[in-house]
C-alpha cells in the first residue's frame, strides 16, 4: 500500500438540526475483528461549522470516561482519523470517519480507506470541553527564574486554555545540580530529565519537562534538547531548556531588553519558554509574523518606533499552528511520539477555507502607543497567498458587516466587538487575484463588554474577517498589539473616563449624528483635551460634515477641526477630504 503523505485538513462541516458537543469525545471503533479506542476533538465555530478530527489506539484495557481526556498507550497507536462528514435524517446522525493508519517503523501514515457509521455506535459519550490535556513540569537551578506568566500575568494555562488544551503547571524541583559548571550541555540536560523528572510514564500522561538552568552550551538562550543525539532513552521531544542568565546582547534590535539578564526580562524569557515546549509539541518556526513560534530576533527587528521590543509580541500561536495543535495527531504532538523536524506536507493546516485558500490577514496598528481614552486605528490588510483568485470582502471596515474581534487587556480579560452593519450591500464581494491584497481600517473604541482599552498597558487585538462564498463559510484572522500610556495628568484621566464610560460614544463614532447626546458629549470630552484632541477631531469632523434631519452640514466647521496634529488612518483621510468637498459642493445632500 502505497505512503501518502500525511493526514489532509479536518474537513469544516455544518449540517441542519446543530452539531455535536464541542470538546473530547471517547471514540470506540470495532474492524477487521479487532476494537480500537480513541478520543474525537470536536470544534464549533460560532456559524455552527463543526470541525472534528481523533485518533484510535489498539484497545488495552477500558478507557476512564469520568477522568477526562483519556491517554493511552503510545504503541497501541493505529489510526489518525479526519471526519468528512456530518449528515443527520431520522435514524440519527452519520458521521464519516476517514481513517489513516500509522507505521511506528517508519513514522508514516498510510490512507486506508473512509467508514460511515452512526455517531451512537462509534462516539461513546463527551468527556471534556478540552481537546487535549498535558502536564509541564519545571525544575530549576539554584537561584534560576521559573517562566510562569507574562508581566501582565497571562500564563502558561491561560494561553493553552485558548487553543483548547487543559494543562497542568507542575512547580516541581528547585535543586537542579550543574554538573559541569554553570553551562549545560544538552547531555547534562538529558541526563538530568531522566533523573529529576517528577514520572517518565507517557503511556499515562503527557508530561513536558522544562529546565531552568544559569547558561546553556553555546551561549544559547533555549533549546528542545532531546529531539536527536541527546535521546538516550529513545524518546524524543520531552523536553527543553532555557537559559536564566544568559545577557540580551546590549544594541540593536533588542529595544528595552537590551542588556538584561534574560531572566529579569520576563516576557522574552517567558515567550522562550513557550517557543521551546512549542518544539517539544512537534511545531516548527514560522517564517513570518510575532507569534509564538517565530523565532525571537525576527521579532525584535520587526518593532516598528515608536514600539520597541518586547512591546510587539504576540502572546498567541499562528493561526496554523493553533489548528496544529488542536487537530495534528496525537503521535505528532504527544511527548515520545514521532521524532522532530519531519515536513508538515500536506498534514492538517487550518480547516476554514481562508486557510485553504491562502488567505492571510495582516493587522497593524496606525500608531504603536496611543494616549489612555483614545480610539485605537487599526490597518487591515486581507492578501492572498493562493494560487487561484478568491472571492472576498470589498470593504473591510466595521461597517460593512464581515469583521469582528476582541481586545485582551493587561489584566488578561478578553472584550469582543463586531461589525455595526450599515451598508446597504455589507456583503459584497469581489475576487481578490493571487498575489494581490485588499486594505481597510477600523477603529476601536468599545464593545459589547464596554470599553475595549479601560487601562493602561500593552493590549493584545485578534481581528477576525468571516463571509460566505457560495454558501462555504470563510474566515481568515489576524493579531496585533498597541500600549495604551498612562494619563499625563488628571484632565486627561477625567476627559479618558467621560470617553470610555460614555456607552453611546460607539455609536457616535460609527454612525454619527446629533441624536445621542451622551454620545457626542463625550466625543467633545476627548475634543476639550488637548492630549486626546488629535485622537478625535476627525471622528467630530465626520459627524459635522454630514448634515443630520434639519441641521445641515458644516464643512467649514469640518475643515477648521482637522490640522496637522490630527491623527487618522489613510482610508480616514481621503474620506475627511472627500466629505470635506462633498459638503462644500452641496451641503444639502451630504
Amino acid at each position: 500500500m502505497a505512503t501518502d503523505p500525511g493526514p489532509q485538513p479536518p474537513a469544516r462541516l455544518t449540517r441542519a438540526g446543530g452539531v455535536l458537543r464541542p470538546g473530547c469525545h471517547l471514540l470506540r471503533l470495532v474492524r477487521g475483528g479487532e476494537r480500537y479506542d480513541g478520543t474525537l476533538r470536536v470544534e464549533v465555530a460560532e456559524d455552527g461549522a463543526t470541525t472534528a478530527s481523533g485518533d484510535l489506539y489498539l484497545h488495552t484495557a477500558e478507557p476512564d470516561p469520568d477522568a477526562g481526556v483519556p491517554v493511552f498507550p503510545r504503541a497501541a497507536y493505529r489510526y489518525y482519523v479526519r471526519v468528512t462528514r456530518l449528515s443527520e435524517d431520522a435514524a440519527g446522525v452519520a458521521i464519516g470517519l476517514e481513517l489513516h493508519r500509522f507505521d511506528h517503523a517508519t513514522s508514516t501514515w498510510s490512507r486506508e480507506g473512509e467508514l460511515v457509521e452512526r455517531a451512537d455506535d462509534v462516539i461513546v459519550r463527551w468527556v471534556s470541553p478540552h481537546l487535549r490535556r498535558a502536564v509541564i513540569e519545571i525544575d530549576r537551578a539554584p537561584g534560576c527564574d521559573a517562566p510562569l506568566a507574562t508581566e501582565a500575568g497571562l500564563g502558561w494555562c491561560e494561553i493553552l486554555e485558548a487553543i483548547g488544551w487543559d494543562v497542568e503547571i507542575d512547580e516541581s524541583d528547585e535543586d537542579l545540580v550543574e554538573p559541569s559548571g554553570e553551562s549545560w550541555s544538552a547531555a547534562e540536560l538529558h541526563a538530568a530529565l531522566l533523573e529529576r523528572r517528577d514520572t517518565a510514564d507517557l503511556d499515562r500522561e503527557w508530561r513536558f519537562w522544562l529546565a531552568c538552568v544559569r547558561r546553556l552550551d553555546d551561549d544559547a538562550r533555549g533549546i528542545m534538547f532531546d529531539s536527536t543525539g541527546a535521546d538516550s532513552n529513545n524518546v524524543p521531544r520531552e523536553a527543553a531548556g532555557i537559559a536564566s542568565d544568559w545577557t540580551i546582547p546590549d544594541e540593536d534590535p533588542w529595544g528595552l531588553a537590551k542588556g538584561l539578564r534574560f531572566g529579569a526580562a520576563r516576557d522574552p524569557y517567558f515567550r522562550t519558554a513557550l517557543h521551546e515546549l512549542g518544539h517539544a509539541m512537534g511545531l516548527q518556526h514560522n517564517a513570518r509574523g510575532t507569534a509564538i513560534m517565530c523565532p525571537t530576533e525576527a521579532i525584535a527587528r520587526g518593532a516598528v518606533a515608536p514600539q520597541q521590543f518586547p512591546q510587539n509580541i504576540s502572546w498567541a500561536y499562528s493561526d496554523q499552528d493553533v489548528q496544529r495543535l488542536r487537530h495534528m495527531p496525537d503521535h505528532w504532538i504527544r511527548p515520545g511520539g514521532v521524532p522532530f523536524g519531519a515536513s508538515f506536507g500536506t498534514a492538517p493546516e487550518l480547516p476554514e477555507a481562508a486557510a485553504d485558500r491562502g488567505l492571510e490577514l495582516e493587522v497593524a496598528p496606525l500608531l504603536a502607543a496611543v494616549p489612555f481614552g483614545a480610539p485605537v486605528r487599526l490597518a487591515v490588510t486581507l492578501r492572498n497567498g493562493g494560487p487561484e483568485p478568491v472571492r472576498a470582502p470589498v470593504d473591510l471596515s466595521l461597517q460593512a458587516g464581515h469583521v469582528s474581534g476582541a481586545v485582551t487587556d493587561p489584566s488578561g480579560v478578553e472584550r469582543s466587538f463586531r461589525s455595526i452593519v450599515r451598508s446597504p450591500e455589507p456583503r459584497r464581494l469581489e475576487p481578490l487575484a493571487s498575489g494581490e491584497a485588499r486594505t481597510g481600517a477600523l477603529t476601536l473604541l468599545r464593545g459589547a463588554q464596554g470599553a475595549l482599552f479601560p487601562a493602561a498597558g500593552r493590549h493584545a487585538i485578534e481581528v477576525a474577517l468571516s463571509w460566505e462564498v457560495d454558501g462555504e463559510p470563510v474566515q481568515v484572522t489576524g493579531t496585533g498589539s498597541v500600549e495604551v500610556s498612562a494619563p499625563a495628568d488628571e484632565a486627561q484621566a477625567r476627559a479618558a473616563r467621560e470617553v470610555i464610560d460614555a456607552p453611546d460614544a460607539l455609536l457616535t463614532v460609527a454612525l454619527g449624528g446629533d441624536h445621542l447626546g451622551a454620545g457626542v458629549a463625550a466625543i467633545g470630552a476627548g475634543l476639550d483635551n488637548d492630549r486626546l484632541r488629535p485622537h478625535f477631531a476627525y471622528l467630530e469632523a465626520k459627524r459635522v460634515a454630514a448634515r443630520f434631519h434639519d441641521r445641515p452640514a458644516d464643512p467649514a466647521a469640518a475643515a477648521a477641526l482637522i490640522d496637522g496634529d490630527t491623527v487618522m488612518s489613510d482610508v480616514e483621510r481621503g474620506k475627511a477630504e472627500q466629505l470635506i468637498e462633498a459638503a462644500s459642493a452641496n451641503p444639502d445632500h451630504v
